[in-house]
């Protein structure tokens, strides 16, 4: 083997060191290989004193000169500089830290303030055991429900994660009455009557709160697909809302399809797939029969069943607004829920009567504990 070779084999070594036993071998000379390549004598001492690196061309012209292959060439300087900079590089460092992007959305996470930013990779560490209550991001992020069981949220991406870590944190920051799952008929019946008119959405959580529910608006991260969830702390249960949708019937129907888990005691519900944003109801087909439970729930809590049959039978295909807005004002409910529940029984296009279905996120979230749309909850608020 040859001892340049060798010297590759043991550790990488700047070309320069291999050039000087190649030229060694041939008996040239710096000055007959200046003329052979047509490299400078200048640039040829650079090399052999290892201050300059192999360009691409000189790789070439070495090949010719010595018989082998440029790549021989390039594949010794970047070995030997892959080498040096490695001892000057603190890898460990770069790869704690993409070992933390990974687990979670970190710069969205110190944009919305819910970590601080600019942390080195223990500081950012520490900082999201804290925010994910974890002695160990390693074994995953559980997510803690009341008396003391937690559960996995394997199935939600990093940042739909960190949105219901981020619910639970500020749920717990709340106050309500005491929880009586009797009380939820009467709730919902309470909840009902602010569904008539876009701006009673602001008294929602007061009746929540009243009823032993605590209610708060998560604004959603980049790819946070969730509509809702409804899950426990020790204090009792709570409901979260992302209003990533925008629209009367989107809003009333999430909120009550999660009232409906709170209902029957569902331990955590993260809800996505509820509300489409072109085609507003767009329930995905569920096989879990909570789910199943709680959107027929939340439909006839909103327009029972019989009577929207009722109407469809009466006065469809043909739909004038004006009946639809009588048959509201007869339920005592916004004729926008009503449109949002024809269209999702394809009695109307998803394009029909787009003006009842109206905002209501500028309403809810003027008394809602809101993070997002410019409501920033700052760490110090949160105590500690």
């Amino acid at each position: 083997m040859p001892e340049s070779e060798q010297l590759f084999d043991m550790a990488p070594v700047h070309p320069g060191k291999i050039l000087r036993e190649m030229m060694a071998a041939k008996g040239w000379t710096q000055d007959e290989l200046a003329i052979i390549t047509g490299i400078s004598r200048q640039s040829i001492y650079m090399i052999l004193a290892g201050k300059s690196n192999i360009s691409a061309e000189t790789a070439v012209r070495f090949g010719a000169a010595f018989g082998n292959s440029p790549e021989e060439w390039v594949k010794w300087d970047g070995l030997y500089r892959l080498s040096a900079l490695s001892g000057q590089t603190d890898i460990a460092h770069v790869g704690n830290l993409a070992r933390l992007y990974d687990l979670a959305p970190v710069r969205e996470m110190m944009k919305r303030g819910w970590i601080k930013p600019n942390l080195n990779p223990t500081e950012l560490q520490s900082e999201l055991e804290t925010f994910y209550e974890s002695d160990s991001l390693e074994q995953g992020m559980r997510f803690p429900i009341a008396t003391k069981r937690t559960v996995t949220l394997d199935d939600l991406n990093p940042a739909e994660v960190a949105w219901c870590f981020r619910a639970r944190q500020l749920a717990k920051t709340l106050l309500a009455q005491e929880f009586k799952p009797e009380r939820m008929t009467k709730a919902h019946a309470e909840l009902k009557k602010l569904a008539a008119h876009p701006k009673e959405a602001r008294h929602i959580p007061t009746v929540l709160a009243e009823y032993g529910i605590r209610f708060l608006i998560v604004e959603p991260l980049s790819t946070v697909k969730i509509d809702g969830a409804a899950f426990w702390i020790e204090a009792g249960p709570v409901i979260a809302l992302s209003l990533r949708h925008d629209r009367m019937d989107g809003f009333w129907f999430t909120l009550m399809h999660e009232c409906s888990h709170i209902r029957h005691g569902d331990p955590l519900s993260v809800d996505s797939g509820l509300i489409d944003e072109t085609k507003g109801i767009a329930v995905t087909l569920v096989e879990n029969e909570a789910e199943r439970r709680a959107n027929k729930e939340a439909s006839d809590s909103l327009v029972a069943a019989a009577e929207l049959d009722s109407f469809i039978r009466r006065v469809g295909p043909l739909y004038q607004k004006a009946r639809v807005i009588q048959f509201a004002n007869r339920l005592r409910i916004h004729p926008g829920v009503i449109v949002g529940q024809l269209q999702y029984r394809k009695e109307l296009t998803y394009t029909a009567m787009r003006e009842f279905l109206v905002k209501v996120r500028e309403y809810v979230t003027a008394t809602t504990l809101t993070d997002g749309w410019g409501h920033m909850i700052s760490l110090p608020q949160l105590g500690g």
